[in-house]
């Protein structure tokens, strides 16, 4: 698959360690490419304005808006006052995930087993990122999942299986408003999200 070349000139171009956080403004007219560089890596996914962090990603303004759970090309990723925050120009999957959520102590306990309590999570990373800019865990909100696979069945079941990304495979997203972009590069190991088997992603913004 041949991945197109990003608009402007390359500004930020970092690798993201496997399990680790990233943190980064990306300008109103930037565009932001999350690249899967050993496929199979879910990649969870905040956005806060600059101008004032009370407004953030709103998954229920961004799914009803666009009636539907799955974030493809074109998908507006709304605020909680129903601006646009960033499109979605691009994507080499099919679908991304909206639903699924960030795992924490608290949900692997639940899930796997209180021998998992102390392994790092998605809401550790957030937490990370956050602390640097004043935020708490009162300001995390329901997160987008990239790349990774939250298939919803007819009786409305749930499931977090294999993702359908591939080595290479990328995300773009354009910044409608200037924005500080927080993820969390999944730790989890507990079920398939990851392959079982964290690898690093690579964050590019361009404008």
């Amino acid at each position: 698959m041949t991945t197109s070349p990003l608009p402007g000139t390359i500004r930020h171009d970092e690798i993201v360690p496997a399990r680790a956080p990233w943190m980064h403004r990306v300008a109103a007219g930037e565009t932001l490419r999350i690249v899967d560089l050993e496929g199979n890596q879910a990649v969870d996914f905040l956005m806060y304005a600059a101008a004032d962090d009370a407004e953030r990603y709103s998954a229920q303004d961004t799914i009803a808006a666009q009636r539907n759970l799955f974030l493809r090309e074109g998908a507006v990723l709304l605020s909680n006052e129903g601006r646009p925050m960033m499109t979605i120009t691009g994507t080499s999957v099919a679908y991304h995930d909206t639903i699924g959520g960030a795992c924490s102590c608290e949900s692997n306990t639940l899930r796997y087993g209180h021998h998992t309590k102390a392994q790092h999570s998605c809401v550790d990373n957030f937490l990370d990122a956050n602390i640097r800019a004043g935020r708490g865990k009162r300001d995390m909100v329901s997160n987008i999942n990239f790349f990774m696979n939250v298939p919803v069945e007819a009786d409305g079941t749930l499931g977090i299986v294999d993702g359908i990304s591939a080595p290479g495979l990328t995300v773009d997203l354009r910044a409608e408003m200037d924005v500080i972009v927080v993820v969390s590069n999944c730790p989890q190991v507990n079920n398939p999200c990851n392959g079982f088997n964290p690898t690093p992603v690579r964050m590019l913004v361009s404008g």
